[in-house]
């Protein structure tokens, strides 16, 4: 047997044909993002009849990422930020007037606006928070869709994390106690006081409350509640009371929580299109689990699970829960996404996204479970090439960020990249790694390149010890917080590893505290501070820099690729300049490339292609890999 045949980098990462696909409320047309001069823009098409596919917007510089329908059938909405810096804009498209620029109903330079939600019992009205009157607090706004006007609902009286919305003049504020727990709170319309209703212990939320959504009638809220349990399970609270009572759990698995940190991921929570009621919820182990929670779902959901062995991904259907359209999660064939009619039965392959890549080509990813050396089990994803023995191969260890979030089955370009390469790839959810219950996440707090660090070299012996991994011929490859772990390796365990690829990167954890946008810090308390420090702390900002690469640059002999986009306001350059400067200082040679239009998260293909070529041949010649 033989390696398939090498797939370009530009293959891989070149943007898909088409792909994030939602019906419209009536049913008639759907919208998707597909390339326009480069860039995923806004495309409309009928359903029914032979009209041709037109773009609906123009961004010529950035991707569009999210975009939403509104229960006009003339008005469409999209988010966009400027060269990756995170201040979203709202933009509205006219749908009857094809050559009409879009509108940015959030003008406002240097302002955010976030937690866009279209409330049905508001139609032509849009709820979102904007920190314009202050970058460091979030107001409430309610924006008409028609005319731009924005109406304040509620101003931020200081402390308020987020804002729930849950209906006319029912308006509730998160908020953090002197402990650090979380607090919800009705906000008084006439006062504009805050009266608590209920308290959740902060060190169980991390990442907040996720999903937080309001019932349809304004009483309660769907929530994602660990009290009292190890598992994260759907529960109703009472917005008067505070009283939680279950919905629905899974006896093994947590609610999906990845859209809390990644947003274009769907909600854990599906809902119908027109009245708002749960129709279902999901879960996430090795693979999902939906849960229908209402009858005529149940039928519907085992219609549209039927079309893929994957797993569901993004779901929409028309205003009458007739017409669906729904892409799929798979490992080796990503984002099949198609029609269904369930009055008539029919249904239809709308697209695949890379129809170009052969998913016979494409290597299969496997749970596996590797056990951390004080016993703490580490679900994980190994991927090997196809097509030669898994035995003594060139391994790359890629470590996710957040680090609340997680590695899940499905597909990964740059882990296909790796094993089409020649490479087996190992991906850990290491202690911190949020869906695998409140023990295992809280295992991480203080151990920051310790016992988290641990868990990437026990995995790496685990590959080693089961005969799939070469242990001179090892590399580690992460972003964000993985780019922090991958500098951890280089300079805790320099000798584990033979390459190190990392992009926005953190290398002082102190720094980085300290240059998070204001925004962001109040949020920090139940992640950051309860997990590293305070950096305003003499002794704890001593212990954080003990844990940061860039005291110990000295150590480091890996051969290492550095990764930075310019406009990141998470991690910001100086993070990877720094550490850069210091290694150049002492002689090291370290590929370093900044990317002049992207921040946190690269999303333009040009940009992608030019750093996975580089990485490419940068493992190459460490791992004996076969680049381009």
């Amino acid at each position: 047997m033989a390696l398939p045949e090498r797939i370009t980098v530009e293959d891989f990462f070149r943007s898909p044909e088409r792909a994030g696909a939602s019906i419209s409320p009536d049913g008639t047309r759907i919208a998707y993002l597909a390339p326009w001069k480069n860039r995923l823009n806004v495309w409309i098409e009928d359903l029914d009849g032979d009209a041709e596919p037109r773009c609906v917007t123009a961004d010529e510089r950035r991707t569009v990422q999210h975009y939403a329908w509104t229960d006009d059938p003339r008005w469409l909405l999209y988010l966009q930020d400027d060269d990756g810096d995170e201040n979203w804009h709202v933009f509205r498209v006219d749908l009857d007037e094809p050559g009409a620029p879009a509108v940015d109903l959030t003008p406002f330079p240097g302002a955010a606006a976030i937690g866009l939600v279209l409330p049905a019992a508001r139609p032509g009205k849009a709820v979102l928070q904007l920190n314009a009157r202050d970058a460091a607090e979030f107001d409430l706004h309610e924006l008409d869709i028609a005319t731009g006007e924005l109406t304040t609902l509620a101003e931020n009286p200081g402390p308020v994390l987020g804002w729930l919305y849950a209906g006319e003049g029912r308006l509730f504020a998160q908020t953090l106690t002197d402990d650090g727990d979380l607090a919800l709170s009705r906000r008084d319309g006439e006062t504009g006081r805050l009266h608590r209703v209920a308290t959740f212990d902060g060190a169980d939320h991390p990442m907040s409350i996720f999903p937080f959504e309001a019932t349809p009638d304004g009483t309660a809220a769907w929530i994602g509640s660990n009290r009292g349990t190890d598992r994260t399970r759907l529960v109703r609270l009472d917005l008067t009371t505070g009283q939680e009572t279950e919905v629905d759990s899974h006896p093994e698995f947590d609610l999906d929580t990845r859209g809390a940190v990644f947003a274009a991921l769907p909600s854990p929570l599906i809902r119908h299109r027109r009245t708002g009621e749960l129709l279902g919820a999901r879960y996430l182990g090795e693979r999902q689990v939906i849960r229908a929670l209402d009858p005529g779902f149940a039928e519907v959901l085992a219609n549209l699970e039927a079309l893929s062995d994957g797993t569901l991904a993004a779901v929409s259907s028309d205003e009458d829960g007739r017409r669906w359209v729904v892409s799929f999660t798979h490992d080796r064939d990503a984002g099949l996404t198609w029609f269904y009619d369930h009055e008539t039965g029919e249904r239809r392959l709308l697209f695949r996204p890379h129809s170009h890549l052969d998913p016979d080509a494409m290597a299969p990813m496997t749970p596996v479970t590797v056990p951390a050396r004080d016993g703490l089990p580490l679900p994980s994803y190994l991927t090997l090439p196809v097509g030669i023995e898994p035995a003594g191969l060139p391994l790359v260890l890629i470590v996710h960020g957040g680090p609340w979030a997680r590695d899940s089955w499905g597909f990964d370009k740059s882990v296909q990249l790796m094993a089409n390469r020649g490479y087996a790839v190992l991906q850990v959810n290491f202690r911190g790694s949020s869906g695998f219950g409140k023990h295992h996440m809280r295992s991480a707090v203080g151990e920051f390149a310790g016992a988290m660090h641990d868990d990437l070299i026990d995995a790496v012996d685990w590959a080693v010890a089961q005969g799939y991994a070469d242990p001179d011929r090892v590399a580690i490859f992460g972003g964000s917080y993985g780019g922090y772990a991958t500098l951890v390796g280089v300079t805790f365990t320099p000798d584990r590893f033979a390459a190190a690829v990392e992009y926005v990167g953190i290398s002082s954890l102190a720094n980085f505290m300290r240059t998070v946008p204001d925004m962001a810090k109040p949020a920090l308390i139940n992640n950051w501070y309860h997990y590293v420090g305070d950096p305003s702390d003499p002794a704890q900002e001593a212990d954080m820099l003990a844990r940061s690469p860039i005291t110990r640059v000295d150590e480091i002999r890996t051969p290492l690729m550095v990764v930075q986009g310019a406009n990141d306001v998470r991690v910001v350059q100086a993070e990877s300049d720094n550490l850069v400067e210091a290694l150049r200082a002492r002689g090291v040679d370290v590929d370093y490339l900044v990317f002049d239009d992207e921040g946190h998260m690269f999303t333009n293909p040009d940009n992608l292609i030019a750093m996975f070529r580089a990485a490419d041949r940068f493992l190459a010649r460490h791992l004996g890999g076969r680049a381009e």
